[in-house]
């Protein structure tokens, strides 16, 4: 099972979605996390 870690700025949306597919459509594949760079 691989780790992916999707950063955004503030992780307010793009990072979340794409965290929440991987999650949902590779679920015995991937273990996604999201994170942001700045205090939002």
């Amino acid at each position: 099972m691989e780790k992916v870690l999707f950063v955004c700025v503030h992780n307010s949306a793009r990072s979340q979605i794409a965290e929440t597919y991987l999650n949902d459509f590779g679920k015995s594949l991937f273990i996604a996390e999201s994170a942001g760079i700045e205090k939002g």
